[in-house]
């Protein structure tokens, strides 16, 4: 009779149990099948018929009848292990009856789960569909890209568009149309595009105060690679008065700082400022609700493109504040590995307020920063001819005159300018300084590299610190390991034969790079590095082979490039133009032998990106016990019967993050 009531409880205790559980559980616990197998791993085995999720894990990859079985397994042992509480928790004077029997408990509970427990969602993909990891974009930034779409000058042909997109902008807002004093702020205009494609000097703050809306309001206005603003003369005006404009006599520490003010011959500045002199602009901080706007903009348009992940290339203080309470209020609704970034040359890794560290930070444990982005030279395609000489392109390879700065640090002169080798933005000491420290106070450092000669002095410096003797008895040879510190170069676009063919591998330094920057460049490149030198830049075969771990972060540099990974993943694979789809080398590709494989590029917008945020063993593939972070297409960018176009093509159906559509649906 004892263990007739205690049935009878435990069967009365399950029926309330699944009553609640099958409401609060729902949709919680489902399998996705692909009829073709069309379920892309980035593991072993490489294809799979169906995943299953729990909540926001993966439980099991494979077949139908083996994912179903596990699931079903792994859902029944959650159930029973409520049951087991519930069992311990009985009266010590049934538990010491020869009634209290475990194992006919078992089967009883066992019977009560299978009569009870509802029938497992099964989402079957259509035949077309097929399902990857999450992307993650290895290097981005995200609340600048929204900031470029509120005002985005990325189409203009011309600079009587930009004035048009501004009037426009400016007639659009009536609370900025009727405060003169109002900055107006945008992104993306590029003097190359203008005149038809044949390239244009760089504009002048006097361009700004010939449209009667735009007269006497203050404007700054970033160049596409965010190298360069350019600045009306309200605000050259504002800067005069409050002594914040420097004069030319101290041009000189500028330009030794990275920075650089563009100035006619009489010494008035042109209303250009380079890199490290845009930091003298006094435009206003952005508002929280500002940040907010930009911030779900970007993010928006991310999940429509299935990234589950970002990693954001240069996080300033106020951007991590924000980012905090967010996650904490739990409306994080992706990933963010962040990049923090001060422009300052002394050492800020210490400053726990402005720079804490964070690892799966927020509500739903979606925020880390445990890196800081640091610059070493300026940008390869940064044009900057001198203010009286027009830039001519009467052909994509041809430059009729530059004669300005060319910024990427270069070990030898420009091919197309022998005057100079580029700019480095930071000294090699104060780099090694910054470095040395970071990496005592345990930081990731990703260092912006362009040119040859910068990639060099960074591997110098990784090379040094990574020599250094273990100063302990615990058995170590040295100081530092190379799989704990991760270093990583971002962009990695220029390498000396050594460097490329050998070093980099040989100490294992991550090369994150953006294969949309070599299709957007591969029209003037070899113009400007020559044929050479040509033959060691973007060359992400090579690195990724050099690679002793064997991974290659792909990124895109939005908003330099396109929010979209498939661009990059088109790119990575294809090196050609996604809009005219060629090259300067034909229908094959700009030197096709350092070509991504489809796997290869999907491995390197999932599993690479996750290596090099340490985050490879909860998220970048699709194995039992990770997150569960997928995106669905509707269609296979991975068959290789298929035209390199029918990937640009691809439309995302859902992205799901932790197990729930974030864009789409199940």
């Amino acid at each position: 009779m004892l263990l007739k009531s205690t049935l009878l409880a435990l069967a009365t205790s399950s029926t309330v149990y699944f009553a609640w559980s099958t409401t609060k559980q729902a949709g919680k616990t489902y399998i996705v099948c692909s009829p073709n197998s069309r379920i892309y791993t980035v593991a072993s085995p490489a294809r799979a018929e169906c995943v299953s999720v729990h909540k926001d894990r993966i439980v099991a990859v494979g077949s139908f009848d083996e994912v179903h079985k596990t699931t079903v397994e792994d859902r029944r042992s959650h159930s029973k292990s409520f049951f087991n509480q519930l069992a311990t928790r009985l009266p010590e004077s049934i538990r010491s009856t020869n009634f209290y029997a475990p194992a006919t408990i078992e089967n009883a509970l066992d019977k009560i789960l299978e009569a009870l427990q509802p029938t497992l969602r099964v989402i079957h993909l259509q035949p077309n569909e097929a399902l990857y990891p999450g992307f993650t974009d290895a290097h981005a930034h995200v609340i600048e890209n929204g900031y470029m779409l509120q005002l985005p000058l990325v189409e203009t042909k011309s600079l009587q568009d930009v004035i048009q997109a501004l009037e426009a902008y400016v007639l659009s807002h009536p609370d900025v149309q009727n405060d003169k004093d109002r900055w107006v702020e945008g992104m993306g205009w590029d003097q190359t595009k203008w005149n038809g494609g044949e390239g244009a000097e760089f504009p002048t703050a006097a361009d700004l105060d010939e449209s009667p809306i735009l007269k006497g309001r203050p404007i700054s206005l970033s160049r596409i690679d965010g190298h360069a603003k350019w600045v009306s003369p309200r605000v050259l005006e504002i800067m005069q008065a409050s002594g914040e404009l420097p004069p030319p006599s101290q041009d000189g520490e500028i330009e030794k700082d990275g920075g650089k003010i563009v100035r006619f011959e009489d010494g008035k500045p042109t209303g250009i400022f380079m890199d490290k002199a845009m930091n003298i602009i006094p435009a206003p901080q952005w508002t929280e609700d500002q940040m907010q706007e930009y911030f779900d903009t970007t993010v928006g348009l991310a999940l429509k493109y299935g990234l589950t992940s970002i990693h954001d290339a240069d996080t300033n203080s106020r951007f991590i504040a924000f980012y905090r309470k967010i996650a904490d209020a739990g409306n994080l609704p992706l990933r963010m590995y962040l990049m923090g970034y001060s422009p300052s040359t002394e050492y800020w890794g210490n400053d726990t307020t402005s720079f804490p560290k964070l690892f799966n930070y927020g509500k739903h444990g979606r925020l880390n920063l445990r890196a800081v982005k640091l610059f070493t030279d300026g940008q390869l395609l940064f044009i900057l001819p001198d203010p009286g000489c027009l830039l001519l392109l009467a052909t994509p390879q041809r430059f009729a005159c530059a004669l300005g700065s060319w910024g990427a640090a270069l070990l030898e002169p420009y091919s197309d300018n022998p005057s100079t080798t580029g700019l480095m933005q930071t000294r090699p000491d104060v780099l090694k300084q910054l470095v040395t420290k970071f990496w005592e106070d345990g930081w990731q450092t990703n260092i912006h590299c362009i040119g040859d000669r910068a990639n060099k002095v960074v591997l110098d410096i990784f090379e040094e610190l990574l020599s250094l003797p273990a100063n302990s008895d615990d058995g170590k040879k040295f100081k530092y390991d190379v799989r704990t510190k991760r270093p990583r170069i971002e962009h990695a676009q220029i390498f000396g034969k050594a460097d490329l063919e050998e070093r980099i591998g040989r100490l294992g330094v991550i090369a994150s790079v953006q294969p949309t920057h070599a299709t957007s460049d591969m029209w003037y490149a070899e113009t400007r590095l020559g044929h050479d030198r040509i033959k060691r830049a973007y060359a992400y075969q090579t690195l990724l082979q050099a690679s002793p771990n064997h991974v290659l972060p792909l990124g895109s540099d939005f908003p330099v490039e396109g929010v979209n990974p498939l661009l990059g993943f088109y790119a990575a694979v294809s090196r050609l133009s996604s809009t005219s789809g060629t090259s300067p080398h034909g229908a094959g590709g700009w030197y096709p032998l350092e070509k991504l494989t489809r796997a290869q590029a999907l491995k390197g917008m999932t599993y690479d990106p996750a290596y090099a945020s340490f985050s490879e063993d909860d998220i970048g593939t699709l194995e039992p016990g990770k997150k569960a972070d997928f995106v669905i297409l509707d269609r296979d960018i991975m068959d290789d019967e298929e035209d390199y176009s029918e990937i640009l093509k691809a439309q995302v159906r859902a992205t799901v993050v932790d197990g729930q559509a974030a864009y789409g649906k199940l």
